[in-house]
C-alpha cells in the first residue's frame, strides 16, 4: 500500500483504537484487568462492563454513565497504585495484542509525511500509554476531570470524544491549528459503526475491521473496506 505524498494541502491520518488498531476493547480489557487484580467485586463488576459494552456496540451508551463507572477503581486506588496497575496491563494485556500489521499501516503513513492521530472514545487514563506504545505522539481521547487534588473526580472534562463529539473534537483540534476541514486531506480508519459522522466527514473513510452496519454501510457507499487483522482476534 502505498500514499500520496503530494504536498498541495496537509495530510492526516486519523485511526480509532479499539477494534481498529488493537484487536480488542481497551476500555472493556482495563475494567476485566482490575477485576483479576483484586480491585473489584468480580461478578457484578463483570456483569455492569458487559452491559457497558453491549450499549456500546448498539450505539446506546451513556458515556458520563460509563466513565464513573470505569474509574471507580482507579480513583479509590490513587494515582500511584494506578500507574503501576497500568504499567502492568500494558506488559499483560496490550503488548501482546500489538499486531504487526497494526505497526506497518502506521508506519506507511508517517514515513509518507502524514501527521498521525490517534482518536477514541476511550478515556485518556487507559490510552495515552498505548498510543505511546503504538508510536503515536498525537491522541484525542475523552479527557477526564481533575479535583483540587489533582486526581480523577470521574466525570469527563469537555465533551466526550465519540460519536458526533469526535467530529466536533476534531474541528476543534484543527482549528488549533487554523485549519479547516478544506485546508487538510482527511483519512480516518474505523470499525465502529459509531463513528459514521466522522467517516462521512473526512475525504478518505476506511472500514476497518468493520462491525456488520459499518461494513454494510462502506459497500452501499463505496468506501473502502480494509480487514488488518484477517483472521487473527487474539
Amino acid at each position: 500500500m502505498t500514499f500520496d505524498s503530494s504536498p498541495s494541502r496537509p495530510r492526516l491520518a486519523l485511526f480509532d483504537l479499539d477494534h481498529t488498531l488493537l484487536p480488542l476493547d481497551s476500555d472493556y480489557e482495563w475494567g476485566e484487568f482490575t477485576t483479576r487484580i483484586g480491585w473489584t467485586d468480580p461478578q457484578a463488576f463483570s456483569r455492569r462492563n458487559a452491559a457497558f459494552y453491549a450499549d456500546y456496540q448498539a450505539g446506546t451508551l451513556d458515556i458520563h454513565d460509563y466513565v464513573r463507572f470505569a474509574t471507580e477503581a482507579v480513583r479509590r486506588q490513587g494515582p500511584q497504585a494506578a500507574a503501576a496497575a497500568h504499567a502492568r496491563f500494558m506488559q499483560e494485556v496490550i503488548a501482546p495484542a500489538i499486531r504487526p500489521q497494526a505497526l506497518a499501516l502506521l508506519r506507511q503513513h508517517q514515513q509518507a509525511g502524514d501527521r498521525v492521530i490517534i482518536i477514541t472514545a476511550t478515556n485518556e487514563f487507559v490510552t495515552r500509554p498505548i498510543a505511546q506504545a503504538l508510536g503515536v505522539d498525537e491522541i484525542l481521547a475523552t479527557e477526564l476531570e481533575r479535583g483540587p487534588d489533582g486526581w480523577l473526580t470521574g466525570n469527563i472534562l469537555g465533551e466526550p470524544n465519540m460519536r458526533e463529539g469526535k467530529v466536533r473534537r476534531m474541528a476543534q483540534w484543527l482549528a488549533a491549528q487554523q485549519w479547516g476541514w478544506d485546508d487538510v486531506h482527511s483519512t480516518f480508519y474505523s470499525d465502529s459503526s459509531n463513528d459514521i459522522p466522522l467517516l462521512e466527514q473526512v475525504n478518505e473513510p476506511v472500514a476497518t475491521n468493520p462491525d456488520a452496519r459499518l461494513r454494510a454501510l462502506a459497500q452501499q457507499r463505496g468506501w473502502r473496506t480494509l480487514d488488518l487483522f484477517g483472521g487473527d482476534d487474539a
